[in-house]
């Protein structure tokens, strides 16, 4: 029998190249790439490579020279290098706390940079201008609304209920910090002013963020405040966030509706009565009954 030639004998598989393993480098330039030269400098390093230390509030330290720091301020704000961006927002932080006189005249342009910084998509920039938004609030208080900031306090308020509302927990936890840190510096009343029209916003975590900073400032304010805002917008707001689809709304809004009834019913005999009458007559049968029985359940 004649042997099959060698030709249609199966193909050799060609075998499989071995995978390679992977090392960490710096990525340079392609200019840079197939030099060696031993008398380069070395490179530096990159932004993967640069750790971010967080300086908490308790631990930043007065500028030894803040007139000089507060012309270049502006520059470093504006810097491309989001490295530069975030060592200004620190050095804002300490003329916050320490020099807020000198600050002041820059406070809007501040607060802009705070906002176009919380919407980059580095998570390290996005918790310093957290971090420099509670200094900023703890330093200026009511200046922030009394001033030209007001505006840019509004796109402020908004980013930090939506960073407070999303899945990155420290980007989270920084961000409430942030707004608590906002309703225990200003006064509540033109704070609630700013905070109503994001209870009916169609995402439901900037409702509940929201919710629980009204729950806060009602806390916060008296019985003379709470007539000024109008007690019956506010119970109405209680009683609509009562029936939210989130429990952290829910329970916010239970919190709101005990600081009114505590308020109003203060001077009261018959609590309870004159709490029922304040809510039947103004607010539907349904939302009346939810709000009364928020009370007489505790």
């Amino acid at each position: 029998m004649a042997l099959r030639p060698l030709d249609n004998a199966l193909p050799i598989t060609p075998e499989r190249p071995k995978k390679q393993t992977k090392v960490a480098i710096s990525v340079q330039k392609q200019t840079d790439l197939g030099v060696n030269d031993e008398n380069r400098a070395p490179f530096p390093p990159t932004t993967a490579d640069v750790t971010i230390d967080y300086v908490s509030s308790e631990n930043l330290k007065a500028l030894p020279d803040p007139e000089i720091s507060i012309q270049s301020l502006v520059e470093g704000l504006e810097s491309k290098d989001w490295l530069k961006v975030c060592d200004s927002l620190n050095n804002a932080r300490r003329l916050a706390l320490f020099h807020s006189t000198l600050l002041l005249p820059l406070l809007e342009k501040v607060m802009l940079v705070l906002v176009k910084a919380m919407k980059n998509p580095r998570s390290a920039l996005i918790k310093t201008s957290i971090m420099a938004s509670s200094d900023i609030f703890n330093a200026f208080g009511d200046k922030i609304l009394e001033s030209t900031a007001s505006d840019a306090f509004d796109q402020l308020l908004l980013q930090l209920l939506l960073k407070a509302s999303q899945d990155k927990k420290f980007v989270c936890e920084e961000a409430e910090k942030a707004l608590k840190a906002m309703v225990g510096s200003m006064a509540p009343l033109p704070l609630l002013q700013k905070l109503r029209v994001y209870v009916s916003h169609a995402n439901l975590r900037i409702r509940a963020k929201a919710a629980i900073s009204m729950s806060h400032c009602a806390s916060k304010m008296g019985l003379e405040a709470m007539e000024e805002f109008g007690l019956v917008p506010l119970i109405q707001l209680a009683a609509d966030s009562l029936n939210d689809k989130l429990p952290e709304a829910r329970e916010a809004a239970r919190s709101m509706v005990i600081s009114i009834y505590a308020k109003l019913t203060e001077k009261e005999e018959e609590k309870q009565e004159a709490w029922q009458t304040f809510c039947q007559s103004n607010l539907s049968a349904i939302h009346a009954q939810s709000v009364v029985k928020v009370v007489s359940s505790q």
